[in-house]
């Protein structure tokens, strides 16, 4: 049996110098020291010994087992540290180069001329207005003067939430809550998104952005409505850019005017991109319908207003030149980083 016990010792110690990785490592100690593992093998012939020779073999046992324990342990260190080292050679950084750039990300063109607008508006006495983009039908239609059987309430044009309630189709609905809530003198602006149910092309899409204005005071007049258009539309796009107004029905305004400005590509000549008009349709406007003021407690024979609806997407794809509404949203930075 003590040869035994030397034999494993020594073919032990032999096999661990050899041993590469931890699973090796790990059958060497179930091979060794396991339940079932060589040692315990022997150990389990220790009753056919006398008593004088069973303490003697108990010790050595005892010490072989030790040296095998202390044997693993050192090499599972050295394992450990051999890992580490190459892990450590193998992710090494070189702190002398230099640092990776970091992308600096840009303002979105739709912001961009957001603000723009804001500025142009603000510079005009005008202040900013909020409203909720899930809305009642109310504001949205009703108290704009949109008949019950208007195609624009149908459900094919309108997102439902329930009968009374909605995706807001147009920033007009803020102008409802500003009449309600603040006595004229009112001069404000509402930029927001609004949803139709539009299929996705090219100049069109179910999210889209709309500035809406509104003034009222006494001695309002159509006047007025076009002279700050003309003002807006020159700081936009240059002192030489030109406006027109042509009639139009819109159930919130009365009159109501189409109002188109002249095409930036041909300057009021004609040519493809424009249709040979000279102009291209930019947006809707119109004196507030007197159904409107009274319905928000406002007195129409005292007062009078100008409404007017901005495209934020069409305006952002005349100032730069955009030829797809698509570009916009996709959020692809190659696009984006131009501006």
């Amino acid at each position: 049996m003590k040869e035994q016990l030397e034999a494993i010792r020594t073919a032990t110690k032999q096999a661990l110098s050899s041993c590469t990785d931890a699973k090796q490592l790990d059958q060497l100690r179930v091979q060794y020291l396991g339940k079932k593992g060589e040692l315990t093998a022997i150990l389990k012939q220790m009753g056919k010994l006398s008593a004088q020779e069973r303490p003697a073999m108990g010790q050595l046992a005892n010490q072989v087992r030790t040296d095998l324990e202390q044997a693993l342990a050192e090499k599972q260190h050295a394992l450990s540290e051999r890992m580490l080292q190459h892990k450590l050679e193998a992710e090494a950084v070189d702190v002398t180069l230099p640092g990776t750039a970091q992308r600096q990300g840009s303002m979105h063109p739709l912001h961009i001329v957001e603000q723009e607008i804001r500025e142009i508006f603000l510079g005009m006495g005008f202040s900013v207005a909020d409203g909720p983009e899930v809305e009642y039908d109310y504001y949205n239609f009703e108290a704009l003067n949109l008949p019950p059987d208007h195609p624009a309430r149908d459900t094919q044009d309108t997102f439902y939430i329930t009968d009374d309630i909605l995706l807001r189709t147009q920033t007009s609905s803020v102008q409802v809550h500003v009449m309600e809530t603040q006595k004229p003198p009112i001069r404000v602006i509402s930029p927001g998104r609004v949803y139709r149910s539009d299929t996705v092309d090219a100049t069109h899409s179910p999210l889209f952005h709309q500035i809406e204005g509104l003034v009222v005071d006494k001695g309002v007049t159509m006047a007025d409505l076009k002279g700050t258009l003309k003002l807006l539309m020159q700081r936009l796009y240059g002192d030489d850019c030109k406006i027109r107004l042509r009639p139009h029905h819109f159930p919130f305004t009365e009159p109501s005017a189409e109002v188109d400005v002249m095409c930036f590509q041909c300057h009021g000549e004609g040519c493809r991109m424009c249709k040979g008009e000279g102009y291209i349709e930019l947006l809707g406007a119109g004196m507030v319908h007197p159904k409107v003021l009274e319905g928000c407690g406002i007195d129409s024979s005292v007062y009078s207003g100008f409404a007017f609806g901005l495209g934020l997407e069409r305006i952002a794809m005349r100032h730069y030149q955009i030829g797809d509404m698509r570009l916009l949203f996709e959020n692809d930075t190659r696009f984006l980083e131009q501006f």
